[in-house]
Parts: structure tokens; C-alpha cells; sequence
């Protein structure tokens, strides 16, 4: 096998957040715009790390290793009859990176290893994916005060996601409004207004009740 640099990478997407793509590139800009020409996923992929090695094919003994320790990860199917084996996996991209790290550990090789922090257009494409599938799950179950055990003239307050606290407050009016500014608003809508998003938003991801997101609320209520 001749010698070359290259990177083993970590790849994330919004469009199914709940994989990893791991593989091999000589050229990890390239690779990733290949990757993205594709028209067929609503968004781009990132790099969220890299891990510089002096051979091809290292990726697959990241593989082998994942395997052995869970070989249900793997993204795997049949199709027309052939079984296909993908570079993608159903785990955060912390436990893929811990994994890199630990054999960058082991091989002294820590310098290699780099943790790509996010841009601003990747911070937004994750928001707006997360937007849609909490959008989803509203059209399916609206999100309602009373079942979150959320009384009326309760105060709930405005977060940005990366911005705890915002200093901005509304009361819920009833099981579906709050009144803020003098106005009765959705959740939804008085989200939309307050983020100055382009788009639609799902409201309850952006307030929380005594200190705890809406969202978080419902899912530990199981509603």
C-alpha cells in the first residue's frame, strides 16, 4: 500500500442527525464537496473532525473496531437483492470522536487530531432541521400548557439557543397563548417574531418554565 497522507473524518448532517458518516480522504475538501453536490439531502454535510494518517484504508479498522464493539451501528441494507454495507453510523459525533482520540491516545498522535468547531451557516442548517422535525411533532401533538402541568398566569421566558438568558418574558393566557407586549401570540409565532427567523419555527424550543425547556418538559411527561 503506497504512502500518502490523508484524514480519517467525522461527518455530520442535519438531514439525519442521528448518524455519523466516518470514512477515508485524501482530500477532505474535495471529498466533502462531492458529497454535497448531491441534490438528493435537504442539507450539506460538515466536517465535525479529522484525524491525519500516512495510509488509505485506515478508515476500515475504525470500522472493524466500531463493529466489534456494536455491530448494530452500522447503517446496513438490502437492496434489489445486495446487502450494502455504509459509512454511516447511529451515534453522536462526541462518542465517533472519543473513539479517534483514544487511538490517536494510544499512537501519540493527539497533534493529528482536529475538532472542527461549527460556522454560523452550520449552526443555522442544524436550527432549521431541528426546526422541521420539531414542527412535525407539533402538527402531530400540539403543544398544550395544561398537559405540561403549566398553569395559566404562569411566566415562561424567551431563550435564544445560545443565549440562556434573554431577560424576555411572557404569561400564558391559555392552554395555546401567551399574552407578550400586550399582545395574545401563539408560541410559534411569537418565536418567529422574536428570532427574526425567515421561517416558520416550532415556539416551545425557544421558552422555558422554572428553568426548564418546553420541550424538555413534555418529553419528561411523556406528552
Amino acid at each position: 500500500m503506497s504512502e500518502q497522507s490523508g484524514v480519517i473524518y467525522i461527518l455530520t448532517n442535519p438531514s439525519f442527525p442521528d448518524y455519523v458518516k466516518i470514512g477515508y480522504a485524501d482530500d477532505i475538501d474535495k471529498r466533502l464537496a462531492q458529497l454535497n453536490r448531491s441534490e438528493c439531502i435537504p442539507f450539506a454535510f460538515r466536517v465535525y473532525a479529522t484525524y491525519e494518517v500516512n495510509s488509505r484504508l485506515s478508515d476500515l479498522k475504525i470500522h472493524a473496531i466500531i463493529d466489534k464493539l456494536n455491530p448494530n451501528l452500522r447503517s446496513i441494507e438490502n437492496f434489489n437483492g445486495q446487502k450494502r454495507v455504509r459509512e454511516f453510523y447511529a451515534m453522536p459525533p462526541e462518542d465517533a470522536y472519543s473513539i479517534l482520540e483514544a487511538i490517536a491516545e494510544i499512537h501519540g498522535r493527539t497533534d493529528k487530531l482536529k475538532l472542527i468547531p461549527p460556522s454560523e451557516e452550520d449552526v443555522e442548517a442544524a436550527d432549521t432541521a431541528e426546526d422541521i422535525e420539531e414542527q412535525k411533532k407539533e402538527r402531530l401533538a400540539p403543544f398544550a400548557f395544561s398537559l405540561c402541568q403549566i398553569p395559566v398566569g404562569a411566566v415562561i421566558e424567551y431563550c435564544k439557543r445560545s443565549d440562556e438568558k434573554s431577560g424576555l418574558t411572557c404569561t400564558v393566557v391559555d392552554d395555546h397563548t401567551v399574552e407578550y407586549d400586550g399582545k395574545r401570540w401563539s408560541l410559534s409565532a411569537l418565536a418567529a417574531m422574536l428570532t427574526q427567523s425567515k421561517w416558520s419555527v416550532a415556539g416551545p424550543r425557544f421558552f422555558k418554565y422554572k428553568g426548564e425547556w418546553l420541550n424538555d418538559i413534555r418529553k419528561r411527561l411523556g406528552v
